[in-house]
């Protein structure tokens, strides 16, 4: 039988500049929302558009990397799995769930000159900063990097060991 998919990709615009805390171990975790909308003819054949927000979190150099250059306004591709989560409410003592998407894989989209972005007003070319977790989990991972086949240009970015 097959395994499971859990994988999310969405295109949107972030509702909100990334939040960014350290958790007790030092991890790095960053909460923002993105908005995607649709457009759909109702009944009476008329164009409405909907809106859905969804939460995402990243962590690491990932979490880092968002607050660093996402912005509110900011077209962003968001790749990652959906995870539900719950606590106790204190207050209510009710058991709460919040459903969000951890982001694995983030590029940003659209000109900076065009949308918020921590980019400035100076109007110049900048290179779009992205950042894939699982690649770089798997180069850390990996003791001999001679082993591995030489890549596209992607691989010229790494030796920096920049995000960008």
């Amino acid at each position: 039988m097959a395994k499971g998919l859990n994988k999310v990709m969405l295109i949107g615009h972030l509702g909100n500049d990334p939040e960014l805390r350290t958790t007790a171990s030092g991890q790095s975790v960053a909460n923002f929302t993105v908005a995607t909308s649709e457009n759909f003819k109702d009944a009476t054949g008329n164009w409405q558009e909907r809106t859905e927000w969804h939460r995402i979190v990243s962590w690491g150099k990932l979490a880092e990397i968002c607050n660093q250059y996402l912005k509110k306004g900011r077209q962003v591709y968001i790749e990652g799995r959906l995870q539900t989560r719950s606590w106790d409410d204190s207050k209510s003592g009710e058991k709460k769930y919040t459903t969000e998407i951890v982001c694995t894989d983030m590029q940003m989209l659209g000109s900076p000159k065009d949308q918020g972005s921590g980019y400035g007003d100076s109007g110049n070319s900048f290179e779009r900063p992205q950042y894939n977790q699982a690649q770089r989990e798997t180069r850390q991972n990996t003791s001999d990097f001679s082993a591995q086949p030489p890549s596209a240009p992607a691989m010229e970015n790494d030796k920096d060991d920049l995000p960008f």
